[in-house]
Protein backbone atom coordinates (compact mmCIF):
# COMPACT_ATOMS: atom_id res chain seq x y z
CA UNK A 1 0.00 0.00 0.00
CA UNK A 2 1.47 3.10 -1.30
CA UNK A 3 1.17 7.23 0.20
CA UNK A 4 -2.34 7.32 -1.28
CA UNK A 5 -3.79 3.97 -0.97
CA UNK A 6 -2.85 5.60 3.31
CA UNK A 7 -4.02 8.27 3.52
CA UNK A 8 -7.43 7.28 1.95
CA UNK A 9 -7.63 4.60 4.04
CA UNK A 10 -6.77 6.64 7.16
CA UNK A 11 -9.64 9.42 5.93
CA UNK A 12 -12.35 6.76 5.48
CA UNK A 13 -11.45 6.07 9.32
CA UNK A 14 -12.10 9.92 9.89
CA UNK A 15 -14.54 9.66 7.78
CA UNK A 16 -13.06 13.29 6.67
CA UNK A 17 -12.70 13.84 2.46
CA UNK A 18 -9.10 14.44 0.94
CA UNK A 19 -7.67 17.87 -0.03
CA UNK A 20 -6.14 17.54 -3.51
CA UNK A 21 -4.58 20.60 -4.93
CA UNK A 22 -2.83 20.74 -8.18
CA UNK A 23 -0.15 23.14 -9.16
CA UNK A 24 1.84 23.56 -12.76
CA UNK A 25 5.50 21.90 -11.92
CA UNK A 26 7.91 24.86 -12.75
CA UNK A 27 5.73 27.80 -12.28
CA UNK A 28 6.71 30.09 -11.04
CA UNK A 29 9.69 27.71 -11.29
CA UNK A 30 10.58 25.19 -9.66
CA UNK A 31 12.30 26.05 -7.06
CA UNK A 32 8.73 27.95 -5.47
CA UNK A 33 6.62 24.79 -7.45
CA UNK A 34 8.61 22.85 -4.32
CA UNK A 35 8.83 25.60 -1.67
CA UNK A 36 4.44 25.78 -2.58
CA UNK A 37 3.97 21.92 -2.62
CA UNK A 38 5.33 21.91 0.61
CA UNK A 39 3.95 24.72 2.05
CA UNK A 40 0.37 23.21 1.10
CA UNK A 41 1.36 20.19 2.62
CA UNK A 42 2.33 22.12 6.11
CA UNK A 43 -1.78 23.62 5.40
CA UNK A 44 -3.55 20.28 5.15
CA UNK A 45 -3.11 18.80 1.83
CA UNK A 46 -3.58 15.07 1.46
CA UNK A 47 -2.69 14.50 -1.76
CA UNK A 48 -0.93 17.25 -4.39
CA UNK A 49 -0.94 16.91 -7.70
CA UNK A 50 2.28 17.81 -9.24
CA UNK A 51 1.49 19.04 -13.40
CA UNK A 52 3.76 18.40 -16.25
CA UNK A 53 3.94 21.36 -18.05
CA UNK A 54 2.48 20.67 -21.91
CA UNK A 55 2.37 22.16 -24.52
CA UNK A 56 -1.00 21.07 -25.94
CA UNK A 57 -2.82 20.64 -22.46
CA UNK A 58 -6.59 20.33 -24.36
CA UNK A 59 -8.47 19.13 -21.15
CA UNK A 60 -6.93 22.53 -19.14
CA UNK A 61 -8.64 25.96 -19.75
CA UNK A 62 -6.52 29.16 -19.85
CA UNK A 63 -5.48 29.46 -16.18
CA UNK A 64 -3.20 26.17 -16.52
CA UNK A 65 -2.49 26.43 -19.92
CA UNK A 66 -0.76 29.26 -19.53
CA UNK A 67 0.99 28.12 -15.68
CA UNK A 68 2.02 25.37 -18.40
CA UNK A 69 3.54 27.85 -20.94
CA UNK A 70 5.55 29.54 -18.36
CA UNK A 71 7.22 26.71 -17.34
CA UNK A 72 8.13 25.63 -20.70
CA UNK A 73 9.58 28.69 -21.49
CA UNK A 74 11.95 27.97 -18.49
CA UNK A 75 13.02 24.77 -20.07
CA UNK A 76 11.17 22.79 -17.60
CA UNK A 77 11.24 18.94 -18.38
CA UNK A 78 9.58 15.61 -17.46
CA UNK A 79 12.97 14.27 -16.61
CA UNK A 80 13.02 17.73 -14.55
CA UNK A 81 9.74 17.59 -13.24
CA UNK A 82 11.09 14.01 -11.77
CA UNK A 83 14.20 15.73 -9.97
CA UNK A 84 11.76 18.31 -8.19
CA UNK A 85 9.57 15.50 -6.90
CA UNK A 86 12.93 13.92 -5.20
CA UNK A 87 13.27 17.33 -3.62
CA UNK A 88 10.30 17.90 -2.33
CA UNK A 89 10.01 14.05 -1.44
CA UNK A 90 13.25 15.17 0.81
CA UNK A 91 11.07 18.03 2.91
CA UNK A 92 7.73 16.21 2.97
CA UNK A 93 6.00 12.94 3.08
CA UNK A 94 2.69 13.80 1.10
CA UNK A 95 1.70 11.78 -1.33
CA UNK A 96 2.40 12.77 -4.82
CA UNK A 97 0.67 11.91 -7.64
CA UNK A 98 1.90 13.30 -11.28
CA UNK A 99 -0.13 14.89 -13.42
CA UNK A 100 0.42 14.89 -17.05
CA UNK A 101 -0.38 14.10 -20.56
CA UNK A 102 0.57 10.88 -22.45
CA UNK A 103 2.94 12.62 -24.91
CA UNK A 104 5.98 13.32 -22.34
CA UNK A 105 5.68 10.15 -20.62
CA UNK A 106 6.09 8.45 -24.48
CA UNK A 107 8.72 10.50 -25.13
CA UNK A 108 10.50 9.46 -21.78
CA UNK A 109 9.75 5.63 -22.32
CA UNK A 110 7.03 4.31 -19.79
CA UNK A 111 8.87 1.53 -17.84
CA UNK A 112 11.99 3.82 -17.29
CA UNK A 113 9.01 6.74 -16.71
CA UNK A 114 7.58 4.55 -14.06
CA UNK A 115 10.81 3.37 -12.63
CA UNK A 116 12.24 6.83 -12.40
CA UNK A 117 8.57 8.29 -11.07
CA UNK A 118 8.98 6.04 -7.92
CA UNK A 119 12.50 6.55 -7.53
CA UNK A 120 12.13 10.04 -7.10
CA UNK A 121 9.46 9.56 -4.62
CA UNK A 122 6.13 9.75 -6.72
CA UNK A 123 2.90 7.91 -5.61
CA UNK A 124 0.75 7.86 -8.13
CA UNK A 125 0.22 9.09 -11.95
CA UNK A 126 -3.04 10.88 -13.67
CA UNK A 127 -2.75 10.37 -17.36
CA UNK A 128 -5.63 12.89 -18.45
CA UNK A 129 -5.68 11.84 -22.42
CA UNK A 130 -4.63 7.88 -21.42
CA UNK A 131 -8.09 6.04 -21.89
CA UNK A 132 -7.90 3.06 -19.59
CA UNK A 133 -8.83 0.63 -23.11
CA UNK A 134 -5.22 1.58 -24.13
CA UNK A 135 -4.04 1.38 -20.81
CA UNK A 136 -2.40 -1.95 -20.16
CA UNK A 137 1.33 -1.76 -20.30
CA UNK A 138 1.41 1.52 -18.43
CA UNK A 139 -0.86 0.24 -15.77
CA UNK A 140 1.60 -2.87 -15.36
CA UNK A 141 4.80 -0.93 -15.78
CA UNK A 142 2.95 1.31 -12.80
CA UNK A 143 2.21 -1.53 -10.75
CA UNK A 144 5.48 -3.02 -10.97
CA UNK A 145 6.87 0.04 -9.45
CA UNK A 146 3.97 0.28 -6.66
CA UNK A 147 2.05 3.66 -8.73
CA UNK A 148 -0.91 4.34 -8.17
CA UNK A 149 -2.31 4.26 -11.91
CA UNK A 150 -6.28 7.09 -11.49
CA UNK A 151 -8.40 7.31 -13.92
CA UNK A 152 -11.06 9.59 -14.89
CA UNK A 153 -14.72 9.60 -15.10
CA UNK A 154 -17.33 12.11 -16.76
CA UNK A 155 -20.73 13.06 -16.36
CA UNK A 156 -21.44 11.07 -19.98
CA UNK A 157 -19.87 7.88 -18.75
CA UNK A 158 -21.96 5.02 -19.11
CA UNK A 159 -22.98 2.74 -16.14
CA UNK A 160 -20.51 -0.66 -18.11
CA UNK A 161 -17.77 2.68 -18.85
CA UNK A 162 -17.49 3.23 -14.83
CA UNK A 163 -17.56 -0.16 -14.50
CA UNK A 164 -14.46 -0.82 -16.31
CA UNK A 165 -12.81 2.26 -15.16
CA UNK A 166 -13.55 0.94 -11.62
CA UNK A 167 -11.55 -2.27 -12.41
CA UNK A 168 -9.17 -0.54 -13.71
CA UNK A 169 -8.34 3.03 -11.66
CA UNK A 170 -5.72 2.64 -8.33
CA UNK A 171 -7.12 3.57 -5.39
CA UNK A 172 -10.23 6.23 -6.76
CA UNK A 173 -11.71 8.20 -9.52
CA UNK A 174 -10.95 10.87 -10.58
CA UNK A 175 -15.00 12.43 -11.47
CA UNK A 176 -15.08 15.14 -13.50
CA UNK A 177 -17.86 17.47 -12.48
CA UNK A 178 -18.71 19.26 -15.76
CA UNK A 179 -17.69 18.56 -19.20
CA UNK A 180 -15.54 21.10 -20.88
CA UNK A 181 -11.94 21.85 -19.68
CA UNK A 182 -10.66 22.89 -16.31
CA UNK A 183 -11.16 26.56 -14.96
CA UNK A 184 -12.94 28.30 -11.81
CA UNK A 185 -16.87 28.29 -11.77
CA UNK A 186 -19.37 30.41 -10.04
CA UNK A 187 -21.48 27.20 -9.03
CA UNK A 188 -21.27 23.78 -8.54
CA UNK A 189 -23.11 21.43 -11.11
CA UNK A 190 -26.55 20.70 -10.41
CA UNK A 191 -27.30 16.87 -8.74
CA UNK A 192 -23.42 16.41 -8.16
CA UNK A 193 -24.24 14.57 -5.08
CA UNK A 194 -26.74 12.19 -6.69
CA UNK A 195 -23.64 12.21 -10.15
CA UNK A 196 -21.35 11.08 -7.18
CA UNK A 197 -23.25 8.47 -5.36
CA UNK A 198 -23.48 7.02 -9.26
CA UNK A 199 -19.92 7.03 -9.85
CA UNK A 200 -19.26 5.36 -6.69
CA UNK A 201 -21.61 2.77 -6.98
CA UNK A 202 -20.69 1.70 -9.86
CA UNK A 203 -17.06 1.85 -10.21
CA UNK A 204 -16.84 0.60 -6.21
CA UNK A 205 -14.00 3.21 -5.67
CA UNK A 206 -13.93 6.61 -3.75
CA UNK A 207 -14.36 9.60 -5.53
CA UNK A 208 -12.26 12.54 -6.11
CA UNK A 209 -14.15 15.55 -7.49
CA UNK A 210 -12.66 18.35 -9.86
CA UNK A 211 -13.12 21.14 -12.77
CA UNK A 212 -14.14 24.05 -11.64
CA UNK A 213 -13.81 24.05 -7.38
CA UNK A 214 -12.57 27.09 -6.70
CA UNK A 215 -14.07 28.54 -3.45
CA UNK A 216 -13.87 27.01 0.53
CA UNK A 217 -17.67 27.22 0.48
CA UNK A 218 -17.76 25.06 -2.84
CA UNK A 219 -14.96 22.72 -1.57
CA UNK A 220 -16.97 21.81 1.53
CA UNK A 221 -20.21 21.02 -0.25
CA UNK A 222 -18.18 19.01 -2.56
CA UNK A 223 -16.56 17.28 0.71
CA UNK A 224 -19.96 16.30 1.77
CA UNK A 225 -20.86 14.06 -1.30
CA UNK A 226 -17.34 12.73 -2.14
CA UNK A 227 -13.92 10.91 -0.87
CA UNK A 228 -11.68 13.83 -2.20
CA UNK A 229 -12.19 17.50 -3.40
CA UNK A 230 -9.71 18.42 -5.93
CA UNK A 231 -8.64 22.56 -6.32
CA UNK A 232 -6.39 23.25 -9.39
CA UNK A 233 -6.87 26.81 -11.44
CA UNK A 234 -7.96 28.69 -8.40
CA UNK A 235 -4.69 28.19 -6.72
CA UNK A 236 -2.47 28.49 -9.76
CA UNK A 237 -4.29 31.61 -10.93
CA UNK A 238 -3.38 32.71 -7.56
CA UNK A 239 0.23 32.27 -7.64
CA UNK A 240 0.52 34.02 -10.93
CA UNK A 241 -1.29 37.16 -9.51
CA UNK A 242 1.65 36.68 -7.00
CA UNK A 243 4.72 35.20 -8.68
CA UNK A 244 7.44 37.41 -7.44
CA UNK A 245 5.90 38.92 -4.82
CA UNK A 246 7.17 38.52 -1.23
CA UNK A 247 3.97 37.13 0.21
CA UNK A 248 3.40 34.70 -2.68
CA UNK A 249 3.58 31.75 0.11
CA UNK A 250 1.70 33.22 2.88
CA UNK A 251 -1.08 33.99 0.38
CA UNK A 252 -0.96 30.94 -1.04
CA UNK A 253 -1.01 29.11 2.52
CA UNK A 254 -3.77 31.13 3.74
CA UNK A 255 -5.57 30.14 0.76
CA UNK A 256 -4.95 26.32 1.25
CA UNK A 257 -5.43 26.84 5.22
CA UNK A 258 -9.72 27.83 4.52
CA UNK A 259 -9.79 25.33 1.35
CA UNK A 260 -8.55 22.39 4.29
CA UNK A 261 -10.44 23.64 6.82
CA UNK A 262 -13.84 23.82 4.81
CA UNK A 263 -13.26 20.28 3.42
CA UNK A 264 -12.42 18.89 7.03
CA UNK A 265 -15.86 20.15 8.22
CA UNK A 266 -17.32 18.09 5.14
CA UNK A 267 -19.65 14.25 6.35
CA UNK A 268 -19.33 12.04 3.92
Amino acid sequence: MNRIAQRLAALKEQQAAAFIPFITGGDPDLSGSEDIAVTLAEQGADIIEYGVPYSDPVGDGIVIQEASLRALAQGVTLRKILASVERIRKRSDVPLMLFSYLNPILSYGVERFARDAAAAGADGVLCVDLPPDDAEDYRNALKANNLESIFLAAPTSTDARLQFIGSATGSFVYYISRLGVTGEQAALSTGLAAAVARVREQCGKPVAVGFGISTPEQAHEVAGAAEGVVVGSAIVRLIAQKAGAPDMLRTVAEFARHLAEAIKKGNI
